[in-house]
């Protein structure tokens, strides 16, 4: 009786047009789930470099051109551009909008000659719809990640500085502290951020990465190169920005890493 109740289940699972198969050797596998991004070039060419990217989990790629703000699918094709102002850094999405850091004035002057700002996009159709000035950020604002309600600005830094500095702000962009990361002098300071894997991460040009605990406590630093762009893109699964330069135009490329504790990630082929 029993060997016909198997049977009988056997053929109603392996019944044409149904959405699941049985794996004989290991019935209770579960289906492999498809990635929703993968290693992807943008769409188009920019006159200048990349500053940052990040994904919204739906499937979308947001990417700073630094004067071009642009929207793309997982597979690179554009969905909205839009010019903006010199000097969009590194942004963040965060509940339908993305947070660029944005400067006008001069990066890495030690007399603070930096016009610093956050301005905030409507992540449809990437209206503008606030400005922040954050006048904190004495050395340029470059970059912005987000988490557990709070934003952190990251940006320049005056050369032979030995430490780098991060503005946490709240949700209405009112300033809450200055943090001392103790990383030693990066070049141009933090030119990306972001929070993954339960830890803060800082991409540097000179190729550096910084690692932070969720209490900004300096942990690691890595000859890594991830200044054009973080994010997370699922719990075990990063996404890097990288740019490559032809005929004085540039195009973008996110490809996939995995965190790594010895090397702080490795690229996914």
């Amino acid at each position: 009786m029993k060997s016909q109740i198997q049977h009988i289940i056997m053929g109603l699972l392996l019944t044409p047009g149904m959405i699941f198969s049985v794996h004989a050797e290991d019935p209770a596998k579960p289906p492999v789930e498809k990635p929703l991004y993968s290693q992807t070039q943008c769409e188009g060419t920019y006159p200048h470099h990349l500053q940052g990217l990040c994904v919204d989990g739906l499937g979308n790629i947001f990417w700073s051109f630094t004067t071009e703000l642009v929207k793309t699918n997982s597979a690179g094709k554009v969905l909205v551009k839009i010019p903006v102002g010199n000097h969009h850094g590194d942004l963040c999405y965060h509940e339908g909008k993305v947070f660029v850091a944005v400067n006008f004035g001069d990066f890495n002057n030690p007399k603070g000659k930096a016009d610093s700002w956050v301005y905030v996009y409507d992540a449809e159709k990437l209206l503008l719809i606030a400005k922040h000035q954050t006048p904190e950020v004495t050395f340029g604002a470059g970059g912005i990640a987000c988490h557990a309600g709070k934003y952190i600005v990251v940006g320049g830094l005056p050369e032979g500085v030995d430490e780098n500095y991060l503005y946490e702000y709240d949700s209405s962009f009112k300033f809450i502290k200055k943090h001392v990361l103790k990383s030693g002098y990066t070049l141009m300071g933090i030119q990306t951020a972001a929070y993954a894997e339960n830890q803060w991460w800082f991409g540097c040009y000179g190729s550096k990465l910084l690692k932070a605990d969720m209490n900004f406590n300096f942990t690691a630093k890595y000859d890594q190169d991830c200044a054009l762009g973080i994010d997370q893109v699922n719990e075990n699964m990063l996404l890097i920005g990288r740019n490559t330069k032809n005929d004085k135009r540039y195009t973008g490329e996110a490809v996939l890493a995995v965190p790594d504790a010895d090397k702080g990630f490795v690229i996914r082929k």
